[in-house]
């Protein structure tokens, strides 16, 4: 492994998060706008410092969640400080908000009825879980997954889990090569965002104009955040031709494609990296602030040019965060921000990968091939299960049908599978799939008792509650699929509890599940 001291680590997360605020500056005034931006600096009026950067704002927020519930945060628990401290409800944001509202925890928060489930409004916190999780891509994605998922679903998500596992390796490899195909490691090899970020890179190396190299990935996956407030009739004339429209939401492909483009054309000049960035119009502020915070890990504060951080002074400015409620402290600058990440770090990494030292502590980080991703799956089923990790990793994650909800409780952990939908039909059979995986720390050969605590009116056929065996074998389960009938209901929002427990133990796993009537 190779070891990361205390003030490299330091400087790198400074850089990352000035180079958020750097990147995300330059690009705001472009944002949402399908056109060439030929500019060669800042265009905003700085003398007051920098103005507000949301792709930063909804960091803090999780900042704030990982020094409270450190490792343990997941999905649920930043779901509720959406809620709690987020204030905008931008398509995407107020779908998941709304969806969370309704019940519905994630991953169908992300998906249910989310036109934007596949643009960028999750691959632009990636930073946070890198910066927690510095040399370990397997960490940081899982938690990029969790995130993702609050909010989105598909190409959206992978986006962030993409750009987490990348950022987390540039604490300890900076051949970009590399760093992408550690990325592309994290995600399905047929999505449309690893075929533009590799298309890309091949534009790159067959010498294609850059110009052109924006337009061929566009027409690869085409997103609409550049003509959202122009006119169908008018979008031939902006300057476009050639350029096809996509679906609506459609966004996060692209986008992604651009910055790697940019990354590989810019030549490792910071400066020029950010304007090629901004240069390809679309999403310009999260594009260029993607790319400028990357740089910023792997040239780490003191590498970035000072012509690029005089003018913003390291000064944060936040618009989205909720500060009426006493939850989350806004750093004043970037240092800060970066002091505070370090403080929450070694909780994430554990003894395992973090030394506490009395200077301080040094982190043991992957290296070379470890930062890919590794299956870790490819052991035999039903054979001793001890020393065998059952926590999903994120491609497991990935590959659940995104109506599979999972739990985490001190002694299994449990999938519930909505089987492709959150309605029923009262005069059809209901089928709830419920799944128990013994605990990697607790595990024991015992008992699982699921039951079905379900309204008036709503029956399970067969009964209500099962007990299963539950093995210590590697990958056991137990499993049952309740069938309802709902014949009998009448209302129009269906609420049970699914509740686990394993026989001779006192704690137990109560989830509320909700469906709506078709």
């Amino acid at each position: 492994m190779k070891i990361l001291d205390r003030e490299t680590y330091l400087d790198k997360v400074h850089g990352c998060f000035s180079g958020k605020n750097i990147g995300g500056v330059l690009g705001a005034p472009f944002e949402g706008l399908r056109q060439l931006n030929d500019v060669d600096f800042y265009v905003q009026d700085l003398k007051n410092g920098p103005p507000p950067n949301d792709d930063l704002d909804l960091q803090i927020v999780w900042l704030a969640a990982a020094e409270r519930y450190g490792r343990q945060v997941d999905a649920k628990i930043l779901g509720e400080y959406w809620l709690s401290y987020v204030i905008p409800n931008w398509v995407e944001y107020g779908t998941g908000k709304a969806n969370l509202r309704a019940g519905l925890n994630p991953p169908m928060s992300g998906l249910v009825e989310n036109t934007y489930k596949d643009s960028n409004g999750c691959f632009i916190r990636s930073e946070i879980w890198a910066c927690l999780a510095p040399g370990h891509p397997e960490i940081a994605s899982w938690y990029a997954h969790e995130d993702g998922i609050v909010d989105h679903e598909g190409e959206g998500m992978y986006g962030e889990v993409f750009f987490a596992a990348l950022q987390s390796a540039a604490f300890v490899e900076s051949d970009k090569r590399k760093l992408v195909e550690i990325g592309l490691s994290y995600i399905p090899a047929d999505s449309a965002l690893a075929k533009c970020v590799r298309k890309a890179v091949e534009c790159y190396d067959q010498g294609v104009d850059f110009t052109e190299t924006r337009r061929i990935i566009h027409n690869m996956a085409p997103g609409t955040f550049g003509i959202q407030e122009t006119d169908i009739d008018k979008i031939k004339e902006e300057g476009n031709e050639g350029l096809e429209i996509g679906e609506p939401g459609y966004d996060c492909p692209e986008n992604v494609g651009f910055t790697i483009a940019a990354w590989f054309y810019g030549e490792d000049d910071f400066g020029k990296s950010i304007l090629l960035a901004n240069y390809c119009g679309e999403d310009t502020d999260c594009t260029a602030a993607t790319l400028a915070a990357t740089m910023g890990i792997i040239l780490g504060e003191s590498g970035i040019p000072d012509k690029w951080k005089a003018p913003l002074d390291d000064r944060i400015m936040t618009m989205c965060i909720d500060q009426t409620l006493s939850g989350v402290w806004v750093p004043d600058n970037a240092e800060d921000l970066a002091k505070r990440i370090a403080q929450v770090m070694p909780q994430f990494l554990g003894t395992k990968y973090c030394d506490i030292l009395a200077e301080g502590w040094e982190i043991r980080c992957m290296e070379d091939e470890a930062l890919f991703f590794d299956r870790g799956d490819n052991k035999l089923p039903l054979i001793n299960g001890n020393h065998k990790d059952e926590m999903p990793t994120v491609r497991v994650l990935w590959n659940y049908d995104p109506y599979t909800v999972h739990f985490e409780f001190p002694a299994f952990h449990m999938l519930v599978d909505l089987e492709g939908s959150v309605h029923f039909r009262a005069d059809e059979p209901r089928k709830i799939r419920v799944t128990v995986i013994n605990s990697i720390t607790m595990r024991e050969q015992q008992w699982a008792k699921i039951t079905a605590y379900l309204p008036e009116g709503v029956t399970a056929i067969g009964g209500n509650s099962v007990e299963k065996p539950l093995n210590n074998l590697y990958r056991y389960r137990a499993e049952h699929e309740f069938t309802l009938n709902t014949e009998a209901f009448t209302g129009s929002r269906l609420e049970m509890v699914i509740d686990v427990s394993l026989v001779g133990r006192h704690s137990s796993g109560p989830v509320k599940v909700v469906l709506y009537r078709e």
